[in-house]
């Protein structure tokens, strides 16, 4: 049963998902367009806080995909990292859920691995999701239920999950600027040994459903809606599962956008396994899923 039928089933209106899907797409490429031209030449950089930087290539290709969504979606509600937040979206079924700029520090190290995402959360499940890597023009696109492809320069390629089952076989994808040790001792009790490093959230997953990589473990609360919510469309498009540390659906379009529980994504051949060992770990160190890890 494809989304657009169970949307149907609910009892709430249809959508041309295919036709919002391919809009997204283009703006997605006229943000990166808008990125790639601070990327080649300058970006001023501030800091949000200690540990969040923000450039003048986060706030252009903010100020342009929200544009583009609202007149083109003026009923739906927007939640944006680059944008302020007035929870009016919390009256909307549909929401577009945006990171103009994902990797921001990979951005500013210039090396490439940074990304576009948008994703649609509809009732709170993610829907349709758009990551673009404007270093390159990879551009990845899910509608849930009804596939998964990879764009690249003018070929369109389907893209599924690996089948893989076996921990020993498995490539563990990793943050290259946000490394925790904990993350190591979850590596070092599945007993992976193939491991790949690189920034943005988007590009992670993107790497898990096109066969580079088969897990992404994100056991801290660093994560907000607009990190995951285009993913996970993409991922569970290809055929991928992703949860918190406990096993439990993510939700979207909620007045606290943050993951507080983690994020763990797979190709979900043996995902309630990892979920084991890592929630034993994770309690191990003090943490809870009442409490979150924080």
């Amino acid at each position: 049963m494809s989304q657009q039928e169970t949307i149907q089933n609910r009892g709430m209106p249809t959508y041309d998902l295919q036709a919002e899907l391919a809009l997204v797409m283009k703006v997605a490429r006229e943000a990166g367009t808008i990125v790639n031209t601070f990327y080649v030449g300058s970006s001023e950089v501030e800091y949000k806080s200690p540990d969040e930087p923000v450039t003048e290539a986060d706030r252009s290709a903010n100020q342009h995909i929200v544009s583009r969504i609202h007149a083109a979606f003026p009923d739906d509600g927007i939640l944006s990292e680059e944008s302020q937040d007035d929870l009016s979206r919390l009256e909307k079924e549909r929401v577009w859920i945006i990171d103009p700029l994902d990797g921001t520090k990979e951005f500013i190290a210039r090396n490439g691995e940074f990304s576009i995402m948008i994703g649609l959360a509809i009732g709170g499940r993610p829907v349709l999701g758009v990551l673009h890597q404007p270093d390159g023009g990879l551009l990845y696109t899910g509608i849930v239920g009804q596939g998964a492809f990879l764009y690249e320069e003018n070929e369109k390629i389907p893209i599924r999950v690996s089948d893989r089952r076996e921990l020993r076989q498995m490539v563990l994808v990793s943050s290259r600027s946000h490394r925790k040790q904990i993350v190591d001792d979850i590596r070092r009790s599945l007993r992976i040994t193939s491991e790949r490093r690189t920034g943005s959230v988007g590009l992670k997953v993107g790497q898990i459903a096109r066969q580079l990589a088969d897990i992404y473990i994100h056991p801290s609360p660093g994560c907000k809606e607009w990190d995951i919510c285009a993913p996970e469309a993409v991922l569970r498009a290809a055929g991928g599962e992703i949860t918190d540390c406990w096993g439990n659906r993510l939700e979207y379009n909620k007045r606290d956008v943050r993951a507080h529980n983690g994020v763990i994504a797979s190709n979900a051949t043996i995902h309630n396994r990892i979920i084991e060992t890592v929630s034993h770990i994770v309690e191990e160190a003090g943490f809870n899923e009442d409490d979150g890890f924080w």
